[in-house]
């Protein structure tokens, strides 16, 4: 199915979270699944669709579109150990 909204429907919310009907007990079930979930005024759960997808699928990606690869998140430990060596601590008297 390839909804246009880029928010969950009522209706698909209410399907996930079957039986809960409660807005506030449908947020605490959707965010221990691991979504961002906001709340509406009306109490109700707003979740982005890419957010259900990211979950739901298991990516990496984060809900802004941008995605994160195993070599953009170790750490550069050259780049850091050469920053600390040029770097001056202290005075010099």
């Amino acid at each position: 199915m390839n909804n246009p909204w880029p928010y969950l429907t009522d209706a698909e919310i209410n399907e996930i979270c079957a039986p809960l009907k409660n807005g506030a007990a449908q947020i605490r079930f959707l965010e221990r699944l691991g979504m961002v979930v906001k709340p509406k005024p009306s109490g109700r759960p707003l979740v982005a669709r890419t957010e259900f997808d990211r979950v739901m699928t298991g990516s990496n990606a984060v809900a802004t579109g941008h995605s994160t690869s195993a070599a953009s998140s170790t750490p550069n430990v050259i780049g850091l150990q050469s920053f600390f060596k040029q770097r001056k601590h202290g005075t010099s008297t």
